[in-house]
């Protein structure tokens, strides 16, 4: 059972947000609305851009099936995370807490700190970057600059945690309509397109087609994001009667599946653009963020094609920043019950992601952020299966979900969800680690 003792992570938006007594089905989505689009920003991240663009480049649309699979199952789990924190009361990190030895629970509160501080450099990169190709600005300065988010947030969530909400849906906006503008730009093969999303023996077959696979599915499935989701739900302030929370599940579990379906449709014109721009013309080798802002204006004949790259690449990295934050105050309440100041709490998780920003970039010059970008999404793989195995784990136990428990279809398809992105996860591992060991003399 769940210790009476502990008290909700994010205390100051906990149930703030009031649900209607009305029947009307749209008045009670939109009451429920908006955490979904928080977790939805974690899958179309800075980390996700170049496996996709180096997928589209080198593939054309063939590993479309893949982002389509890995979005799957992302809802798959999300929905898994509502079930969690509407039934429970209690968020992923304060379950672990709870059910696992004070041993245990320090482990994993640890990995999922280094996560974290991995998921944010990457996010971090990307928006300097976006500064540094937009406006020139060096990575250095854009680095610094872009810390600057944790007082935003600091300020909206002061305000309510409604106009957080409405400022990552804003920023989730801009990016969704810059890459539609981009689709359109770029012409793509409608056929193709369709095709793409068919599953094909030929990915399993060829090594550098499966490599890049499974760069899509581990940098897809965030592990701070059940963490963040399975708290978030508990800001709206349902009754806790059990056809109120079963209500709470459906409308919880509806607004993610509409937010990820979102993240698919960018997630997959990322790579729509990359095929139909770089595949197409002979520009194969196309994978940095940086070569393919340069690339697309030239390519499409459209001015206006790579600043709109631009745009979309910082809303991504500003709004992911913004959510990685709130994780790591629910991962430090969650698992420690450590009460730390907000504007502490998010100083110390920038502060884990720009130092080694910064060292990386002064020591090894400019060129070396693509490859921290990668070294940060095979230490989220790292920890993965620690946030998903439990969380499978906790919704299929009787003893703690009560009614609310996986039904037996469900448990299935969640422990062969877990099974395939543990093993995948552990694939992009073995490696990566194999091609450092051949770059080292």
């Amino acid at each position: 059972m769940a210790h009476p003792e502990n008290r909700p992570s994010l205390p100051e938006v906990h149930r703030s947000i009031s649900i209607p007594n009305s029947s009307s089905f749209w008045r009670k989505m939109l009451a429920y609305g908006g955490p979904g689009y928080l977790v939805s920003v974690g899958y179309m991240d800075p980390g996700n851009w170049a496996t996709d663009i180096a997928g589209g480049a080198k593939f054309g649309y063939t590993l479309l099936t893949v982002i389509l699979l890995s979005n799957l199952m992302a809802i798959l789990l999300q929905s898994l995370c509502v079930r969690l924190g509407v039934a429970t009361g209690r968020d992923l990190a304060q379950a672990c807490r709870d059910y696992f030895s004070l041993r245990v629970s320090f482990c994993l509160w640890l990995l999922c700190e280094i996560a974290i501080a991995a998921c944010d450099l990457a996010e971090l990169l990307g928006s300097a970057i976006a500064l540094q190709l937009l406006f020139g600005i060096p990575l250095v300065w854009g680095v610094c600059i872009t810390a600057l988010d944790v007082l935003v947030l600091l300020f909206l969530q002061g305000k309510g945690f409604r106009y957080t909400e409405a400022l990552v849906i804003m920023l989730v906006a801009t990016v969704g309509i810059c890459f539609t503008a981009e689709i359109l730009f770029s012409r793509p093969d409608i056929g193709g397109i369709l095709l793409g999303y068919l599953p094909k023996r030929e990915i399993l077959q060829n090594p550098e087609m499966l490599y890049i696979s499974i760069g899509i599915l581990g940098a897809t499935v965030m592990p701070h994001n059940l963490y963040l989701h399975s708290s978030i739900v508990q800001t709206r302030d349902w009754e806790p009667m059990p056809e109120k929370r079963w209500e709470a599940i459906k409308f919880g579990t509806i607004d993610s599946t509409f937010a990820l379906s979102l993240a698919l449709f960018i997630n997959s014109a990322i790579l729509i653009v990359s095929a139909a721009t770089f595949h197409f013309s002979g520009n194969q080798n196309v994978a940095e963020i940086q070569d393919a802002y340069k690339l697309l204006s030239p390519l499409l004949g459209v001015s206006a094609a790579s600043a709109i790259f631009g745009i979309a690449l910082l809303a991504s990295g500003q709004s992911s920043t913004l959510t990685a934050t709130l994780a790591g105050q629910i991962v430090m309440e969650g698992f420690l019950h450590f009460r730390f100041p907000s504007w502490l709490r998010r100083l110390v998780t920038r502060l884990l992601a720009i130092v080694p920003a910064l060292i990386t970039i002064i020591l090894f010059g400019e060129n070396s952020t693509s490859s921290l970008i990668v070294l940060s999404q095979v230490i989220l793989s790292l920890q993965l299966p620690f946030a998903v195995i439990p969380l499978v784990m906790f919704t299929s136990n009787r003893r703690l979900m009560g009614e609310f428990v996986n039904p037996l279809w469900l448990k299935c398809l969640a422990w062969g969800v877990a099974i395939v992105i543990v093993g995948l996860n552990t694939e992009l591992l073995l490696q990566s680690l194999l091609g450092w060991l051949h770059l080292v003399p």
